[in-house]
């Protein structure tokens, strides 16, 4: 599976491309941000998100596309920002018919680190063992794009046998109910 992973933001939003199967070692394909100019207006920042996000998409070809789940913070500025970027990076997505994953933070930290509230000192330190990179990704965003990659990989196959046991379990109901 190929997975872009998305740590959306305003004026950096992070990007990584991993390959690999949950159980066996992955593989980085690229990694970077998107950045934007701060004093520039928010449409032409989102104008340009999207073209960062659309060339990675044409040149990794990923299978799925793994978004940090925007939550709420004390800054609502920058939440919104970070909700703006999320939204482009799914609409990038959907255009193309990639599906899209949601993570959260913790949900990412705790798969990658096995702590829901691991720094991102400690992120960054596993991303580069799991990857068997030489170096952090810098900045942070980039390691946070892989991790939620990474976070993907291993949590789909889990979350797809859920999904078809749900859908199992509501075909049996209606059949019940209809017979």
């Amino acid at each position: 599976m190929r997975v872009l992973g998305v740590d959306p933001g305003l004026t950096r939003c992070g990007v990584g491309v991993v390959e690999g199967v949950a159980g066996r070692p992955l593989t980085m394909l690229g990694v970077g941000v998107v950045r934007t100019p701060v004093d520039a207006e928010l449409g032409q920042r989102l104008v340009a998100v999207e073209q960062g996000i659309e060339q990675w998409l044409d040149e990794h070809r990923p299978e799925c596309v793994a978004v940090e789940r925007v939550f709420s913070q004390h800054n609502v500025r920058t939440v919104m920002g970070t909700a703006q970027a999320s939204a482009v990076a799914m609409l990038c997505a959907a255009r193309r018919g990639i599906p899209v994953a949601l993570h959260t933070p913790s949900e990412v930290k705790a798969a990658v680190t096995g702590s829901g509230r691991a720094d991102k000192a400690q992120v960054g330190a596993m991303v580069t063992r799991l990857l068997r990179l030489d170096a952090p990704p810098k900045p942070a965003d980039a390691a946070d794009a892989l991790a939620l990659a990474i976070c993907h990989i291993w949590r789909a196959p889990a979350q797809n046998r859920l999904q078809q046991a749900v859908a199992l379990h509501a075909a049996t109901a209606r059949k019940g109910r209809t017979a």
